[in-house]
């Protein structure tokens, strides 16, 4: 209980905290009738997190009031600026372990329907809590590889002041925090493919840097190491101009700019002959293997470009079965123009295979085709693309089995949809041993579920990862790392009769040129950790360990049964409860 201060009446009288631990899922939702729920979080009085070393733990702190308050994550001095204010402070302190927890503050986003859902970990050390409302706090504990097994005993306290009054303790919980035998190997080294497609253009425009400036790169090289924490295995690099048509938002009521500019630069001399800059192609390339994010360089711009030619948006070039759009400075005329001859698309191809072969890149370049539909039209466009420039290797994320089934010669890799990977799972399977390079599964603005959207159940993110080991697939491919809209920290809803909030983004444009991460970031990073666990195991002998916690998280008998269009809930798929997946890491764990 502490004092607080009726300004009208200049007088001082009680307010009463609540202080409680929930796991790491929780998704706080605000709406109209929390007064009739907020005080339950008192009841919240212990949590247990687990985790490997090498790896994290974490639990939300959740704080409330029935006067507001401001809240803050760590110890400076504070004041509110509108004058005598409540002030907490909350504290998490670990026995035994010389580890300083990181304490964030969780921001909300609105949703598609206007509601409120917690999302953002904040950068701001406060903020003020409105009265009767529930504040998240991110409380993350890491464990390196030397840290020794076995459970700790943590706590949380809420400290609450007013004006220049001495502190007093508003509420305390307590929490164990076990830590397993297994030693997690580090992110580069992760064998999950994960593969989460960079924009690079919208960041630049986000920070308003420019192009390739060296405050882009600045910012680029943050951006990606927030990727290399994932385990990110691919850099997007564009090489030619708007491949994916703005998302053809100009079909939009209130278009967002989302169009993607080429890495490369072009110049035509008046000789007739092309010269072309891949200085900044290579920097983004080598920033990424400064990130250890050095597997595949996966090349936009070059195969089944999006068109929308009544808008405008159609081939330049005659004879070129595809619209590779490549600007160039005119030094004849002092212009910029773009290539309309297919001789010179063929050449700029070339120049590209050329560069990657003396870089000695190009065993990692795989040129990407984001979900043709007509596969013989596909195959015209490869096979121009194959004659011109015949070292490349191809990736394609496809709808239909098909794809795979007829084959495509220079297609390495292959990216079925979460419905295709279920539908025709066994047709898969069976194409497995023809496949070279990789099998990944993709979800987008679809299925409803499972995905990672802001209204998606929080276990959803954490699922991606065990998908892949359920289905035998080797990672995940998702085109939304920072497709943000034009405003996205105010509004991040666009087009949501397509793309639900979320669907996206995985971080926002935070201070500083850093990203801001949200949960759901952190909660696919928990399941990709997961899945890490899954492999050591596996190779050593435990594999029913792993076969037990499948079983325990999928509740469906047949894979058809989770088939998006049967539309069941999310609770006859899947396990919603952390502690079922948390067993997996409890199994090597010390207890007690």
């Amino acid at each position: 209980m502490k004092p607080s201060c009726n300004r009208e009446k200049g007088e001082m009288r009680e307010m009463t905290m609540y202080v409680g631990v929930t796991d790491m899922f929780h998704k706080e939702v605000r709406s109209y009738n929390e007064w009739n729920r907020y005080a339950a979080i008192a009841e919240k009085q212990h949590q247990r997190v687990v985790s490997c070393k090498r790896d994290s733990a974490a639990l939300q702190v959740l704080v409330s009031s029935d006067e507001p308050f401001l809240l803050a994550a760590n110890a400076d001095t504070l004041f509110w600026k509108g004058g005598a204010l409540n002030i907490a402070r909350v504290e998490v302190a670990i026995e035994g372990a010389a580890v300083q927890p990181d304490v964030k503050l969780i921001g909300f986003m609105r949703d598609d329907d206007g509601t409120p859902k917690a999302d953002l970990l904040l950068e701001d050390a406060h903020l003020r809590v409105e009265a009767r409302q529930v504040q998240p706090v991110w409380v993350e504990l890491t464990a390196d590889e030397a840290m020794i097994a076995g459970t700790y005993h943590g706590r949380v306290r809420l400290f609450t002041h007013h004006m220049f009054a001495d502190e007093q303790c508003a509420g305390e919980c307590a929490f164990e925090w076990v830590v397993a035998e297994e030693t997690l190997p580090e992110a580069k080294d992760y064998r999950f493919y994960l593969d989460l497609w960079q924009h690079s253009s919208n960041i630049a425009r986000k920070y308003k840097t420019g192009l390739w400036t060296e405050e882009h790169f600045a910012v680029l090289d943050a951006y990606l190491d927030s990727m290399s924490k994932l385990g990110q295995k691919a850099v997007t690099v564009v090489v030619s101009e708007v491949p994916w048509s703005g998302q053809m938002s100009h079909n939009d009521r209130d278009p967002s700019d989302l169009f993607e500019y080429s890495i490369v630069s072009a110049q035509k001399a008046a000789d007739g002959t092309f010269r072309y800059d891949f200085s900044a192609l290579d920097r983004y390339i080598e920033l990424g293997e400064k990130h250890g994010i050095s597997r595949e360089i996966e090349v936009f711009g070059l195969l089944n470009i999006w068109q929308d030619p009544h808008a405008g948006y159609g081939a330049l070039a005659e004879g070129a079965p595809d619209a590779i759009r490549v600007r160039y400075y005119d030094e004849t005329s002092g212009t910029y123009r773009f290539m309309r001859e297919e001789s010179e698309l063929r050449a700029y191809v070339q120049a590209l295979e050329g560069h990657f072969t003396s870089t000695g890149r190009m065993e990692r370049v795989r040129i990407l085709a984001d979900e043709p539909a007509d596969y013989d039209l596909f195959n015209k466009k490869l096979a121009w693309l194959r004659q011109a420039a015949p070292a490349f290797k191809y990736k394609v994320a496809i709808n239909h089995a098909e794809f795979v089934e007829k084959g495509m010669e220079g297609v390495s890799d292959y990216v079925p949809s979460f419905y295709c990977v279920v539908k025709e799972h066994e047709r898969l399977m069976e194409q497995r041993p023809s496949i070279d390079g990789t099998l990944l599964y993709y979800v987008c603005c679809s299925p409803d579920r499972p995905n990672t959207f802001l209204g998606s159940p929080a276990m959803e993110s954490r699922l991606v990862a065990w998908y892949v080991e359920q289905l035998g697939l080797d990672g995940f491919l998702r085109w939304n790392y920072t497709v943000w809209p034009d405003q996205p920290l105010e509004k991040l809803a666009y087009r949501s009769e397509i793309w639900k909030a979320g669907d996206t983004n995985f971080v926002y444009p935070g201070p500083l040129g850093k990203p801001l991460l949200s949960l759901r970031y952190k909660w696919l990073q928990r399941g990709i950790r997961d899945f890490e666990l899954m492999q050591l195991l596996k190779e050593r002998g435990e594999g029913e360990r792993v076969k037990a916690a499948l079983e325990r998280v999928f509740r469906y008998k047949r894979l058809a049964d989770c088939d998006p269009d049967r539309r069941a809930n999310a609770e006859s798929m899947y396990s919603l409860n952390a502690a079922d997946y948390d067993e997996l890491l409890l199994g090597g764990a010390k207890r007690g």
